[in-house]
């Protein structure tokens, strides 16, 4: 069984479009589509050109899926792939870029359910303009401590020059992210947000730890910096989640932060939320720093 999918001039064809992709909820393809036609025009500002590494799950959330980088062969030639070298090690990947709604529908009709977004361009594929920071808490974390940190953290993004914005993951935790120039490399980026993190630990040991090894963070809330490297990706904001509720990741005002919890909005919720609500990261560009991530102790 197939349907045809029409946006924007395009017609996609949509197999198996009663194919349940979250088992526990009963969501099909089809509701997965329309989600991302729901959130298309507020995603692809996050989405256009970044590099993308596509979640896919042809078997639903409940049978494992694959992350895949490099484009596949059978995909239309209108969905736009860059060539990304690889750093470290030879060779090029061919990752999809998602600047238009037919693209994402497209891919979400290829079951991918989660895109993950680079912190650079395909134009200027080292230096970032985005930093992120990604508080990961423990198993069974106290939802209005992790609130307090996300703002402490958002004043530390402050300290430096950075206009911070939140974002519930749609996972266990939230990010806090900011849009840079684009001025400096990869490498001075993540040591500066490494560096703000670990004097934030230092200050808080018994609540925060960027202590890369599972086993030695106790019930610490990880402050996790290693999504500022080359090659890596975040979770683009608005993307569901492979998890059971169909959860998305979710840009939120700070003043909505004592009321959000990092699956609070997705598939069942979220045109709701964007039909009351201007996407609070619509202005995230216009917050770039005046200096790239100065360092802690050198604001501005």
């Amino acid at each position: 069984m197939t349907a045809l999918v029409e946006v924007d001039g395009r017609r996609i064809e949509l197999s198996n479009p009663d194919k349940v992709l979250y088992p526990d909820d009963g969501y099909r393809k089809r509701d997965v589509i329309e989600y991302f036609r729901s959130v298309a025009e507020v995603m692809i500002e996050h989405t256009r050109g970044k590099p993308m590494t596509l979640r896919r799950f042809p078997d639903g959330i409940g049978s494992g899926g694959f992350f895949q980088k490099e484009a596949s062969n059978h995909f239309p030639d209108w969905v736009r792939v860059a060539a990304v070298p690889q750093r470290g090690e030879p060779g090029t990947v061919h990752h999809v870029v998602v600047d238009d709604a037919p693209t994402l529908l497209y891919l979400a009709g290829q079951a991918c359910l989660e895109f993950h977004i680079g912190l650079s361009t395909v134009d200027d594929l080292d230096r970032p303009v985005l930093a992120v920071l990604d508080l990961d808490p423990p198993e069974g974390a106290d939802l209005p401590e992790l609130r307090a940190v996300v703002r402490r953290m958002c004043e530390r993004f402050r300290d430096v020059g950075l206009s911070p914005h939140v974002q519930a993951t749609g996972g266990k935790g939230f990010h806090v992210a900011a849009a840079l120039r684009g001025e400096r490399g990869f490498d001075e980026v993540r040591a500066a947000i490494r560096e703000l993190a670990e004097q934030a630990a230092r200050d808080e040991p018994d609540r925060l730890t960027v202590e890369q090894r599972k086993d030695k963070r106790g019930n610490r809330i990880f402050l996790d910096t290693n999504r500022n490297a080359y090659g890596q990706t975040m979770i683009a904001p608005y993307s569901l989640r492979a998890r059971p509720g169909a959860p998305a990741a979710t840009p939120l005002d700070l003043d909505e932060l004592g009321r959000a919890a990092p699956r609070s909005y997705g598939l069942a919720n979220m045109a709701r939320r964007l039909a009351q609500k201007t996407d609070p990261w619509a202005g995230l560009e216009d917050g770039r720093s005046a200096s790239d991530f100065p360092h802690p102790g050198n604001p501005g």
